[in-house]
């Protein structure tokens, strides 16, 4: 008998009763009392300490301040889904406005180097934002596959502010993760970034050099 056998043997043997499942307390990941309001103003004084982004607008106008965002970065060649409410809004949006919309549903062999080298942006959606940490939270899917927020050197993203949680222990509780686990999260805490030996930062080594977070607000 093995070594690991003998361990379980002895478990399964136990004479003094079953074993006592600890209490747990999460208090210390969860419980923070901020409000709405709060809650956007942490994620954004977070988010923008590390170079990112944000871009505040109405619920009805955000496809123009996409569209000024693709103007004022000079974005000709956009990437974007076609089944996300998101994508849907921004193609109609987006028909006439001289911008190339390059569609990711396609062998990724087949355009692997136009990705990397002809995209300017990606345009995704989130699933909502954390305040805590300043991060978003994406569930990427077949329609807006992970590369769209990994490879161009521009990210765009949409939040809409009434999506921010206050910690991550709330998102799992909130959406349920725990019962039916997204199959790829991404944690998004702002541009891509890395560091020397030295503690040099650098911006976009691995990633988008940029990212903008469009915030959506409900109109009045």
């Amino acid at each position: 008998m093995s070594a690991r056998d003998t361990i379980l043997q002895r478990l399964r043997t136990r004479t003094d009763g079953a074993l006592p499942v600890p209490d747990c307390d999460f208090s210390v990941m969860t419980g923070r009392s901020w409000g709405r309001d709060e809650r956007l103003e942490r994620f954004e004084q977070l988010m923008t300490s590390v170079h990112a982004e944000v871009v505040h607008t109405q619920r009805s106008s955000w496809t123009q301040a996409l569209s000024g965002v693709l103007r004022d970065k000079n974005i000709r060649r956009l990437a974007l889904g076609n089944e996300h409410p998101v994508a849907c809004e921004a193609r109609v949006s987006l028909a006439n406005a001289g911008v190339e919309l390059v569609d990711p549903a396609r062998d990724i062999e087949s355009w692997q180097r136009e990705q990397f080298e002809q995209v300017d942006a990606g345009l995704t959606s989130t699933g909502g934002a954390i305040a805590e940490t300043g991060s978003l939270w994406l569930w990427p899917t077949p329609d807006e596959p992970r590369r769209l927020s990994l490879v161009p050197s521009i990210h765009i993203a949409v939040l809409d502010s009434d999506t921010i949680d206050a910690t991550f222990f709330d998102v799992i509780e909130t959406r349920g993760w725990a019962c039916s686990m997204p199959t790829n999260a991404l944690l998004i805490s702002g541009p891509s970034k890395t560091a020397d030996i030295e503690q040099t930062l650098a911006y976009g080594v691995h990633g988008p050099k940029e990212l903008v977070v469009i915030v959506r607000h409900a109109d009045d």
